[in-house]
This record gives C-alpha cells, sequence and structure tokens, in this order.
C-alpha cells in the first residue's frame, strides 16, 4: 500500500511538473510572438522616435497598442502608421528570406475601425511606404518601397477619390516649405519623396500636384454586412493624411527641419489634447451609451487577470507550487559536510602548526610557512599547473632572476637566512623574517 501511495504521489508531482513548463512554454511564445511589434515601432520605419520627441517637448503622448478604453474627449489627435498595404485583406505570410525582406504588409488592418477611429476624434492617417526589408536591414533604398499600386489603393479606399494619383520624387531628396504657427518658415526634407496628386483633399504640406500632407474627406464603407462597419458608414468626417511617413517616421525625423516641423504640428492639431500613436488593429474609444459612471470597479483589476494575462499567472502559480514543495522536501539547503574532501589534508597541516608552537619550534615552523609561500606565489604568477615545476628554492630563484632581476639578490638572500635558521627562535625574530619574506614576494608579484 505504500509503494503504491508513493507511486501516485510521484505521478502527481510530475503532472504538476508538466503542467508548469507548459504554461511558461505558452507564456514564452505570447512574448515571443509580440516581439516583432516592439521591433517594428523601434526601427526606421517606426513611430517610437516621434513619441519620445513630443514628450520631450512636454506634448502628452501615448504610445497605444490596445487593451484598454479610450475617452474621445481626452484625445486631442489620433496617429495611425499603416503597415498594410492591402486594407480588409489577410497578409500573406513569407516562407523565404528573400520573401521576407520584399513583403509588403506587416500587420492586418481593416478599413471598418479605422473609419470608426476617424469619426471618434481627429485622425492623421499615415500611409504604408517601406516593405519590411526597411526594418530588418535599417537601409532605406529605392528598392524596398512598397509597389506604388497597393499604397494608392489604400489610399483611394480611405478618401474615395477615385481619380487619386501617386507620384515621386524626381532626386533622392525633395524638400516641402511648411509654416510654422510662430509664422517660421520651415523645410521638411523626405529621402525617395512619395507624394499625391488629389482634387478633394485640402494640402497643408505641399500642393495639390504633389501632396505630402493634407485634409481629406472620409470615405467610410458602405457595407453594412462588413462586422467593423461604421454605423454611419457614408459619412466619416475628414481626416488627415500623410502620403509619406518618413515625415515623423524614425528614418525621416533626422532629416532637414522635420523633428521641429513635427513637433509644431502635432501640437497645433492636437490643441492641447492627448496624442496617440495608435498601432491596435480596432478601435478602443468608449462608447457614450455604454460610458462607465464609476471612475474605478473591480473590472479595471479583473482585466489584469484576462488573456493573455491569465497564462502569466497560471504559469507564475504553478512554479512557486513547485519551488515550495521542492523546498519543503529538502528542508533547506544541504549542509557542508566538514569531512569532505582535503579536510584530512588542512587538519594534519593545523596539527602540526600547533605542535610546532607549543614546542617553540619557530624556526621550523618558519621554514615550512617559507616553502608554502614560495609554492603559492608560483602558481599565481604562473599558474596552477605549470607552478608546480616552480615550487621550490631553486627553481622559483631562477624564474625570479630571468623575470625579476631587480629582486632576485634580495630574494636569495632572505630565503639563505631563513633556511640556516635554528629550530628554537623567538616570536619576534620569527616575524621579523617573515616580514621580511612577503615584502620580497609582493615586490616581485608586483613588479614594484
Amino acid at each position: 500500500m505504500s509503494s503504491r501511495a508513493s507511486r501516485s504521489g510521484t505521478g502527481a508531482t510530475d503532472m504538476l511538473l508538466l503542467a508548469a513548463f507548459v504554461a511558461f512554454a505558452l507564456g514564452v511564445w505570447w512574448f515571443l510572438s509580440s516581439g516583432r511589434q516592439q521591433a517594428l515601432k523601434a526601427s526606421p520605419a517606426g513611430f517610437d522616435g516621434l513619441v519620445e520627441w513630443l514628450r520631450a517637448g512636454e506634448i502628452d503622448t501615448l504610445n497605444f497598442t490596445g487593451g484598454w478604453l479610450l475617452n474621445e474627449d481626452e484625445t486631442g489627435l489620433l496617429i495611425i502608421p499603416s503597415y498594410d498595404t492591402a486594407l480588409d485583406a489577410p497578409r500573406i505570410r513569407p516562407t523565404t528570406k528573400e520573401e521576407l525582406l520584399l513583403s509588403q504588409d506587416e500587420e492586418d488592418l481593416r478599413s471598418g475601425p479605422i473609419f470608426e477611429k476617424i469619426e471618434a476624434a481627429e485622425t492623421l492617417m499615415v500611409l504604408p511606404k517601406w516593405r519590411a526589408g526597411m526594418r530588418l536591414t535599417g537601409i532605406g533604398h529605392p528598392v524596398l518601397v512598397s509597389e506604388r499600386d497597393r499604397v494608392l489603393g489604400v489610399a483611394k479606399t480611405l478618401t474615395g477619390e477615385a481619380r487619386l494619383r501617386m507620384i515621386y520624387g524626381r532626386t533622392p531628396f525633395t524638400d516641402f516649405t511648411y509654416r510654422a504657427e510662430t509664422g517660421e518658415l520651415l523645410t521638411a526634407r523626405i529621402y525617395a519623396a512619395q507624394m499625391l496628386v488629389t482634387r478633394d483633399c485640402e494640402p497643408i504640406i505641399g500642393t495639390r500636384g504633389a501632396m505630402l500632407l493634407g485634409r481629406c474627406p472620409a470615405a467610410g464603407l458602405g457595407d453594412d454586412e462588413d462586422e467593423y462597419a461604421a454605423d454611419d458608414a457614408s459619412g466619416a468626417g475628414d481626416f488627415l493624411l500623410l502620403a509619406d511617413p518618413d515625415l515623423l517616421s524614425n528614418h525621416g525625423l533626422r532629416l532637414g527641419e522635420n523633428a521641429l516641423i513635427a513637433r509644431d504640428l502635432v501640437a497645433s492639431l492636437a490643441a492641447d489634447g492627448r496624442v496617440v500613436v495608435d498601432y491596435s488593429t480596432r478601435s478602443w474609444f468608449r462608447d457614450d451609451e455604454v460610458r462607465v459612471t464609476r471612475e474605478r470597479s473591480w473590472a479595471d483589476m479583473r482585466r489584469f487577470f484576462e488573456p493573455p494575462f491569465t497564462l502569466l499567472w497560471v504559469g507564475g502559480a504553478l512554479a512557486f507550487g513547485a519551488i515550495l514543495w521542492r523546498a519543503g522536501r529538502r528542508y533547506g539547503p544541504v549542509k557542508a559536510d566538514p569531512m569532505g574532501q582535503g579536510a584530512s589534508k588542512d587538519l594534519a597541516i593545523r596539527a602540526r602548526a600547533r605542535l610546532m608552537r607549543l614546542s617553540d619550534q619557530d624556526g621550523e615552523l618558519l621554514g615550512s610557512y617559507t616553502s608554502a609561500r614560495i609554492a603559492a606565489a608560483a602558481a599565481i604568477l604562473l599558474g596552477p599547473a605549470h607552478g608546480r615545476q616552480y615550487a621550490t628554492d631553486k627553481a622559483f630563484l631562477k624564474y625570479v632572476s630571468r623575470r625579476h632581476p631587480d629582486q632576485a639578490a634580495r630574494l636569495k638572500s632572505v630565503l639563505e637566512t631563513i633556511r640556516r635558521l635554528p629550530d628554537r627562535i623567538g616570536a619576534a625574530d620569527a616575524i621579523r623574517h617573515v616580514d621580511d619574506l612577503e615584502e620580497v614576494l609582493e615586490a616581485i608579484r608586483y613588479d614594484t
């Protein structure tokens, strides 16, 4: 019966450890799956630099990936970076390294949530420009620019302007004039500029024939069957459309006066409200009809225990339980064995030294001490492997004469003096000889 109970306990322990391992593996998988988005935001094509630059200018800015509700009245400007050149179409995942570098989509966006955000707050929509190779290599090369028709398709979907066209700069760098709120003229510089030719949009930077940034009417969806469609899809208001993301991206902020333009432009558009750089794929704005009347509730804490945090809590609890069980089984760390390897030799040396002191044989004790110090010094200078060859007085003196000739004569004198000492000497004389030996060994070790 006892063996059966033992096997049952062992099986339960194995299941507990297996469950903890599975939960830990799932948590690691979730963390790694979100790593690509973090790398994208910090890459040259990302917008983390804009967030930090605006915060440095004392502009309330939030880097948002979803997970909690936003208040419309607190959001002054919503910036939506797009890395999807085919809205409402599933992303085709690359299967080779070459396909990964030339991949044009790095996320899946739906047009429905975008129009919902445009209806909810002042929105600056940033068109895609670079393929995934820009993020992976950190190199902005024209061969890594997304296909014109795909990017233009995104712009047409958002604006509904059928005659919208896209053009590129004729020179590597294209300059645009911008008038700041103070009246100062600033120059925006864009590499491999991507611009729109439009009739319906009102340019803010650029012209109708080469618009970099403008205010455009939103097309809406017009498809009541889409689960993400807005209630009033026919008129979603207007929004700001940025044709080239490099005006605000990490890559572009360092060119020309783009950083100054970005801070002045965003501050004027936000109108003292919060700036939200939104990477989420759905609308997180709070619905006024279901607005929570209480400032805080238990639901605010409960969301920290919902997926994906549930896996982390379960894994942590199982790991803590396994650790607690193991600690209870062991009753603390293993005690050190006082009679372990080398203990008998240490005890013999200590006993011999004590007998020599009690018998007043400080001279012989000093001789043994000197031999031990010579061996230790040789091991320190030459290493444990080669130090054994120089552990004697003669061999060590030969080494010192070759590498430290200034100390050789002094060391030889000290060693000869100690070796000629009688077995019985006074404690004061023994200490004096020990000091002489230590001084010369220290001089040899530190080459002083």
